[in-house]
């Protein structure tokens, strides 16, 4: 993809608003709302019985939850409702969360408070109020594509933040609050437990054979085939060895690279073709929209990068039409999960889907 414009205006309360066009729009609208001051950072608390760090947001109690289409705040402004973008129309948007878990520096805290730094961001893929990811196009889906490599790569220059996370949550049985196709950038001022525990491993893999682990991994499942949804050229999307969750599809660029900001536009420009079929092939299992959690993983911002691969883990919760899997007891308080279905059967069953 040759041409990805970024146009970078203000909100009206100072924040900042990216819109990313694949044609050379200019972009100028005005937010117009009256001025509010934005929250103040929350603080991070240590759990000292496991070393974990948990951020303390009470700002977010307020934040909406599933207004209806005509006060969606991420719907282009068309009415006297102001929203959160102010143009009447855009490709793909990203700004600052008006409720962030993490944000920039603040002197206005009390001293001796451990500021929750860091920056969060909301990716709206489009304009239209329904939809999502996968029911975008090809050309559209790059366009996202290059929003992620783009905040990735600044996002990486502040001080205070140790990783950057990008999401997408679809569906409210993953607790959505709006139901506007979009995602989410977190990013952290520490690593988080997840990526510790994934970075040891990957470390101790690498020195063991001087490969990074999520290419064994790739070879392993090319070798072994049938946990393979789909593959391209240049990205593969599998069904993991031991998958957590009913339908979970891990998706991953072939060449090793520790983040979206290493990817070649080569790369970069296949991704639609998988990300599309993958997303149409959950859909088909059951013929209804499938709810998902859908994480980038990335090497974090000043470490193991040369260990740690950028992937895509896509998770869903439903395990049958009308029925979902509930972490239960041994899951949520132990972590150690338990699948009724083989990982190798959820693959059959992806790629059976007619699309």
């Amino acid at each position: 993809m040759s041409f990805v414009k970024r146009t970078e205006l203000r909100m009206f309360d100072g924040r900042q608003i990216f819109y990313f066009d694949s044609s050379p729009v200019d972009r100028v609208a005005v937010d117009i709302r009256p001025f509010e001051p934005r929250p103040l950072p929350g603080d991070m608390r240590e759990d000292l019985l496991t070393g974990e760090w948990i951020a303390i947001a009470a700002h977010r109690q307020g934040r909406a939850f599933l207004p209806p289409k005509e006060f969606c705040p991420l719907c282009p402004t068309k009415t006297d409702f102001g929203t959160e973008v102010a143009d009447s129309n855009f490709e793909v948007v990203v700004f600052e969360n008006r409720s962030p878990s993490f944000s920039a520096p603040s002197n206005e805290l009390d001293a001796g408070v451990i500021q929750a730094l860091g920056r969060c961001e909301v990716v709206v893929f489009s304009d239209h109020h329904e939809g999502s990811f996968g029911s975008l196009d090809r050309t559209h889906m790059r366009t996202v594509l290059a929003a992620w490599i783009d905040r990735t790569r600044e996002i990486s220059k502040l001080p205070y933040v140790e990783q950057v996370f990008v999401f997408e949550n679809r569906g409210e049985e993953v607790g959505v609050t709006l139901n506007h196709p979009h995602g989410q950038i977190y990013s952290y001022p520490f690593i988080t437990p997840r990526t510790i525990k994934m970075l040891n491993v990957a470390q101790e893999h690498f020195d063991k054979t001087g490969i990074p682990l999520i290419t064994s991994i790739i070879q392993r499942e090319i070798k072994d085939g049938i946990r393979i949804v789909s593959q391209n050229e240049h990205w593969i999307a599998y069904v993991p060895y031991a998958a957590r969750y009913p339908y979970e599809i891990h998706v991953a660029p072939k060449v090793f690279v520790p983040d979206f900001a290493e990817l070649t536009d080569t790369v970069a420009d296949a991704f639609p073709e998988i990300a599309r079929e993958v997303l149409l092939r959950l859909d088909g299992v059951f013929n209804i929209p499938m709810a998902y959690i859908a994480a980038w993983h990335q090497a974090p911002v000043r470490t193991g990068r040369e260990v740690f691969g950028l992937h895509w883990q896509i998770t869903s919760v439903r395990r049958a039409p009308g029925k979902l899997k509930y972490l239960a007891g041994s899951e949520s308080a132990m972590g150690a999960f338990i699948m009724d279905v083989k990982p190798e059967k959820s693959a059959e069953e992806l790629r059976n889907v007619q699309l």
